[in-house]
């Protein structure tokens, strides 16, 4: 299983095109997927990474209509891709649009996957007084360091 860790600032080029950090390269394998995410960002998974999050979604009950629908703009938004020989990876129009990737972009790694934001949301994101280890970790009774 590959572990993804850091954070990086690239930019998007006219053509859609982004260079994926290179500690992130090998780990994501010659084909993985680019799906929408949670917080308007989008979520890079690798070949094994993606097939655990696609047989926990299969799972799901599809008499619930929220399972239906959580599966639905999972699997509708996804992509295959695969870099050039630059590093780099198109991400298709409906994905960039959806998380507002105009040019500066940050690429996180977060442990089993890759997300890409937004510089701007990722900056607000950052700055959230609700967001800090204190806040969050009074919430997460199960987060025992």
């Amino acid at each position: 299983m590959s572990v993804f860790i850091g954070e990086y600032s690239h930019m998007i080029d006219d053509k859609g095109r982004v260079s994926m950090p290179s500690k992130f390269r090998e780990d994501l394998g010659d084909i993985f997927y680019i799906t929408k995410g949670m917080d308007s960002c989008l979520f890079v998974y690798d070949e094994e990474e993606w097939s655990r999050a696609e047989n926990k979604i299969n799972e799901l009950r599809l008499t619930r209509r929220d399972a239906r629908a959580f599966s639905r703009l999972f699997f509708a938004g996804a992509s295959s891709q695969s870099l050039d020989k630059q590093g780099r990876v198109v991400i298709p129009q409906n994905l960039r649009e959806y998380a507002d990737l105009t040019k500066d972009v940050v690429i996180i790694g977060v442990s089993n996957r890759i997300e890409i934001w937004d510089r701007e949301k990722w900056d607000e994101y950052n700055s959230s007084d609700d967001f800090t280890y204190e806040a969050l970790a009074d919430h997460m009774d199960d987060l025992d360091f």
